[in-house]
């Protein structure tokens, strides 16, 4: 959601909670508590899905995650797909019964990264904490002050973001860990195998540096993407169907170079500045927008965390993450069957290896870069508008259309 003035706080990006969607399971599960606290004495409730939450919520586990969640209340869920009148492409209305009379109907929007809107009542906001928006302005203001970005986290955040952040931190390496021990098939039908664990010991006796690292960073990615596809706690960064990449370039840099966990939850806030100008000027909802707003989005927040690890100046990591995204622009959301499988942790893995890339380019050619982050971002949102409905997270085109 655009917002003219200032941004909010990253703990509004990095969220935790279960996959395999943050707008498909995590926002309707903050949905279906707000309306049980609020409707305590309801017996019944019907809950009708419209947009990409109807045409995928069923591969995504949306229903289950409403049952479980409204239980005991006694639940339905319907699934209408034909209702192209809906203020948002996550669109959900709650028919609220007491004793077979209608009590209310609220309408409510999940909007990306687990957030939630209710029609026609005044948005509970998260405060603005930041008064830049752009990073231009972000960077012009901390290169004045001769502060690092994630400095100027903390300016505004306080201290208390370092706590937040050590648990996402704690939330993301659990999840690979998990993962890589985590054996079996994923639900939904597809009969698609884990291969984390595959990948993590797959070793060759003749195997490059190169190699290695790839086939690392491949596996802390699948780990996390598999967890999620999985229904597990994850850390949205900054979606469930993205939350894969910047976890898996983080790891891996900290047991090849023994970084602190301090010097992570630094990047992490470097990539957490990233990605709200992102969610702030553009989107990070692949509803909206796509899957460059989500795999472009998180790939970028990693390139930015990864040049922070590096020790780079703020040109550097503005350049990683404008490549980063700059080469997932008109990128499709076309999940298989609506599951966040196929082709979805495998774009985790690759956004992870790129993001890698982008450091590496950016730290040789910085000062001949041409295009600005902030103009890449405006470029995300424009292409997200005009990709067709049917590309963004509908299962209806593009890869979606096959039949396995």
């Amino acid at each position: 959601m655009n917002n003219n003035v200032g941004m909010e706080s990253i703990d509004q990006l990095y969220r935790i909670g279960r996959g395999p969607s943050s707008s498909h399971t995590i926002g309707p599960e903050r949905a279906c508590i707000a309306i049980k606290n609020r409707f305590t004495d309801a017996d019944f409730i019907k809950v009708v899905l419209y947009g990409s939450l109807a045409k995928t919520g069923e591969g995504h586990g949306t229903d289950v995650v409403i049952l479980k969640t409204l239980f005991p209340v006694k639940c339905e869920v319907v699934f209408n797909t034909e209702e192209e009148s809906i203020p948002h492409p996550n669109t959900m209305d709650f028919m609220i019964y007491r004793q077979e009379a209608l009590l209310s109907v609220v309408r409510v929007m999940s909007v990306g990264g687990g957030r939630i809107l209710f029609e026609n009542e005044e948005e509970t906001k998260a405060p603005i904490v930041y008064g830049l928006n752009k990073f231009h302005d972000i960077a012009e203001y901390c290169n004045s002050k001769m502060i690092r970005l994630w400095q100027y986290v903390e300016e505004n955040e306080g201290p208390k973001v370092w706590d937040y952040l050590s648990l996402v931190w704690d939330t993301m390496k659990e999840s690979i860990k998990r993962g890589l021990f985590d054996e079996g098939v994923l639900p939904g039908g597809l009969d698609v195998h884990k291969k984390a664990k595959q990948l993590y010991n797959n070793q060759h006796v003749d195997e490059s540096q190169q190699t290695k690292e790839n086939r690392l960073v491949c596996s802390f990615a699948f780990a996390v993407s598999e967890q999620n596809a999985s229904g597990e706690t994850i850390a949205t960064a900054p979606t469930c169907g993205a939350a894969g990449v910047l976890p898996a370039v983080m790891y891996y840099n900290q047991l090849k170079n023994g970084y602190t966990d301090r010097q992570i939850l630094q990047a992490l806030a470097t990539a957490g500045l990233i990605g709200n100008i992102i969610k702030t000027n553009a989107s990070i909802s692949g509803a909206e927008c796509g899957c460059q707003a989500e795999i472009g989005s998180a790939c970028a927040m990693a390139a930015a965390a990864l040049a922070q690890l590096f020790d780079l100046h703020i040109d550097k990591i503005e350049y990683a993450a404008e490549i980063a995204i700059e080469h997932h622009l008109g990128l499709t959301c076309d999940p298989i069957c609506g599951l966040v499988q196929i082709p979805c942790i495998e774009r985790n893995a690759v956004a992870a290896m790129r993001a890698i890339n982008a450091v590496n380019l950016a730290s040789f050619l910085w000062d001949t870069r041409k295009i600005s982050f902030d103009r890449v971002v405006q470029t995300m949102k424009e292409t997200g508008h005009d990709l067709k409905a049917s590309y963004r997270e509908t299962s209806e085109a593009g890869l979606a259309r096959i039949k396995l």
